[in-house]
């Protein structure tokens, strides 16, 4: 696989307009292999990440062949088994809903090694993919490994699942799970990472899958916007829905009464999280990315 070229300091957007109509993307109902959605660079619009998600009935199985992409296996929901290459994983899964509690355990995936996921029950399950790095690795990181944060505090309290931080071995990709209650902000204050200037910024794609405690009628507002107002998208995620933030700053605010899950996935260039505070309300910001509070909290 040829590795995308980064384009210039600033992510591309040649259209930025025709861009923001794709930004949100509706769930669907299960296909006949249980996707519910998904993206990839083509469908994107942009150079990196790869996400699918998958709802999965006993029995039933996702596989990936051999190839140059680095892969995150995320059992978001119920127990799966899972085998990689020649290993056997066995059987993983650490609740029946993402609002159960405790983190889902992480399997990463090295280039060059096939992927079987085989659902035990009826289970979520997502998978992450972007193009091989410098650091190739395999391992299974158990939901008991995985450091949970709470993040900010009064209305922009949140608790953080650090699934693979940018100080973990890995290749290309960055996941987060990220609870926010209803009534809160979260990827909050705005920021940004769409330049490529280490240690100040670096680029990354980043996608926003969204969970509701109450699936039926709970939503968000997620707005994306650059500096310039070139691209200035508001949106509603529903439950299931993904949405798609190329470049510019991204809030999310959640209604009261509707707690809110989302799953970010990040992959750029360089595996690094630098970002840059929207400067008009960068006085909002009552967190360390550098320092982030453990909390005993499953």
């Amino acid at each position: 696989m040829t590795v995308p070229a980064v384009q210039g300091d600033q992510a591309a957007s040649p259209d930025r307009s025709a861009a923001a109509r794709h930004l949100l993307r509706r769930a669907a109902a299960p296909g006949p292999d249980g996707l519910v959605c998904g993206i990839d660079p083509t469908s994107a619009g942009w150079d990196w990440t790869t996400f699918h998600v998958y709802r999965l009935s006993p029995g039933q199985r996702v596989t990936r062949a051999a190839d140059e992409m680095e892969r995150l296996l995320l059992v978001l929901e119920g127990h799966v088994a899972i085998t990689v290459g020649e290993r056997d994983l066995g059987v993983q899964g650490s609740r029946e809903s993402v609002f159960d509690g405790p983190p889902p355990p992480v399997v990463l995936v090295e280039p060059g090694l096939t992927v079987e996921i085989t659902a035990q029950t009826e289970a979520l399950v997502g998978v992450a993919a972007a193009p091989g790095g410098d650091v190739r690795r395999t391992a299974l990181i158990p939901a008991g490994d995985i450091l949970v944060e709470s993040r900010g505090e009064g209305n922009t309290a949140r608790r953080i699942h650090h699934l693979l931080p940018p100080g973990a071995q890995a290749g290309r990709l960055i996941a987060f799970e990220v609870f926010t209650p209803g009534g809160n902000w979260s990827s909050y204050p705005p920021h940004k990472h769409d330049t490529e200037n280490p240690p100040v910024e670096a680029r990354l794609e980043e996608l926003y899958y969204y969970k509701f405690a109450k699936p039926a009628q709970g939503f968000a507002f997620a707005r994306v916007y650059t500096p310039d107002r070139g691209l200035d998208e508001a949106m509603t995620p529903m439950d299931g829905d993904l949405v798609l933030v190329p470049e510019g700053y991204h809030p999310v605010g959640v209604p009261a009464g509707y707690d809110c899950y989302y799953l970010n996935i990040m992959a750029g260039p360089n595996r690094a999280w630098y970002f840059t505070l929207d400067p008009d309300h960068a006085w909002l910001m009552n967190w360390s990315p550098a320092a982030p509070q453990a909390t005993q909290e499953t």
